[in-house]
């Protein structure tokens, strides 16, 4: 009676889900193999596997040795070896800790399989979670001075600077394993708070109410050139780019889930995630409902090469993830509910399309964007680079959109 009673509910389950147009997985069966399958250590795939791995986790009756499980085990399988040693870790880049996220779903499901099997496989996840961990901690490079003492440098190449796009890729990873290892560790969720206050701090612009792409703490830094060197906003870049607040509105809330409660640095994380979450309302197209590559201007700006700014997927993406994400774990109010609506339906209006073999595409993104270093002169932070950058195309189908796309679409998924 009681099998029958399961397979009931995972009849009636499995019919609710499929009942509306699931995206996560028409995105994930679409584009997900492409950005997982035989692909090297580097936070784009680290990024698309985690979204993969999310969808199974959300998705528990679905066979857990299907295809988005597997390429995603594979995709880490690929870099890491049987003892937990990476085969090519390359360090002094806070980016190639990103894809440590992958870890934590394969340790909790393998070591279920090992008791199943007797088999020891889930012990290499740890491991190599271990490492990133005591790498970051212990060893990557700092801010030695100023009240942003203690901060991660974004890369060696960066000196002293921090990058929104850096709390995605170091302080979160940094978080989920504390929750998963050590959560009364109080002394880590310090740290990990102060990256967020401490770039918080210097970045936002309140009559703007968004945050600066970066900020360099020595600004007379040959490498920091694209810096202000004057109040106010000293050391800021000089533009509010998209995908970077995405980056950093993405990190809070997902630290946000796992940080302890009483901890005293909280209640200021929740506070600094509603600020993100006011001004990115404040700046989102009334029209389409997403968001643009350069946040403060609309089309009618247009870069030196004649390039429009335009209305940006991964950016878009994000902020609709964190948006849903935030209110359905009550760091956000309700209200937002309305914001979030809108910019998941414009996503699917403005920049999802299909193909003739039933698969579908996510179009408009911006394939990369950084500032220096002092080698590379024409990442200079101005708007027209943002538009016109040499590393800066439009393209379709990009990692670094199709991971917050699908990470989004699950949660969309949730509410109905």
């Amino acid at each position: 009676m009681k099998t029958l009673f399961f397979s009931v509910c995972l009849f009636l389950a499995s019919v609710s889900a499929t009942a509306q147009q699931r995206y996560s997985q028409e995105m994930a069966q679409s584009q997900g193999k492409q950005w997982t399958h035989g692909k090297s250590w580097d936070y784009v795939n680290g990024l698309v596997a985690k979204s993969l791995l999310n969808l199974c986790e959300q998705y528990q009756y679905a066979d857990w040795t299907g295809n988005y499980y597997q390429w995603a085990k594979e995709y880490a399988d690929n870099a890491i070896n049987p003892d937990g040693t990476f085969k090519n870790f390359k360090k002094g880049n806070i980016d190639n800790i990103n894809s440590g996220k992958v870890l934590f779903a394969l340790y909790k499901r393998e070591k279920e399989l090992d008791k199943q099997n007797g088999t020891d496989n889930a012990s290499r996840y740890k491991k190599a979670a271990d490492f990133l961990h005591d790498y970051l901690v212990n060893d990557y490079s700092r801010i030695q001075s100023g009240d942003a003492k203690g901060c991660f440098f974004h890369k060696d190449i960066y000196p002293d600077q921090m990058w929104l796009d850096g709390l995605y890729m170091g302080a979160a990873f940094y978080a989920e394993w504390q929750a998963n290892f050590e959560p009364d560790n109080e002394q880590a969720w310090t740290d990990i708070a102060h990256q967020f206050k401490t770039i918080a701090r210097h970045t936002y612009d309140k009559d703007k109410q968004l945050y600066y792409h970066a900020w360099s703490a020595n600004p007379e830094d040959s490498n920091s050139f694209w810096a202000n060197k004057t109040e106010p906003y000293k050391g800021c870049s000089k533009e509010f780019w998209g995908r970077g607040m995405g980056w950093y509105f993405a990190a809070l809330v997902d630290v946000l889930e796992v940080m302890p409660k009483t901890h005293a640095d909280y209640k200021e994380l929740v506070t600094i995630t509603n600020t993100v979450a006011k001004g990115l309302k404040r700046w989102q197209d009334k029209t389409s409902g997403v968001w643009y590559q350069l946040l403060q201007y609309d089309n009618s700006y247009v870069g030196e090469c004649g390039i429009a700014n335009y209305l940006e997927s991964s950016a878009s993406s994000m902020f609709t993830y964190a948006y849903l994400k935030g209110v359905r774990l009550g760091i956000l109010p309700k209200s937002y509910e309305k914001v979030a609506e809108k910019a998941y339906q414009g996503l699917l209006k403005t920049f999802v399309t299909s193909n003739n073999d039933g698969t579908i595409n996510l179009n408009q993104s911006c394939r990369s964007a950084g500032l220096g270093p002092a080698k590379d002169p024409s990442r200079d932070g101005s708007a027209s680079y943002y538009l016109c950058g040499k590393d800066v195309t439009i393209v379709s189908n990009e990692g670094k959109a199709i991971g917050p796309f699908i990470m989004a679409s699950l949660e969309y998924e949730l509410k109905k």
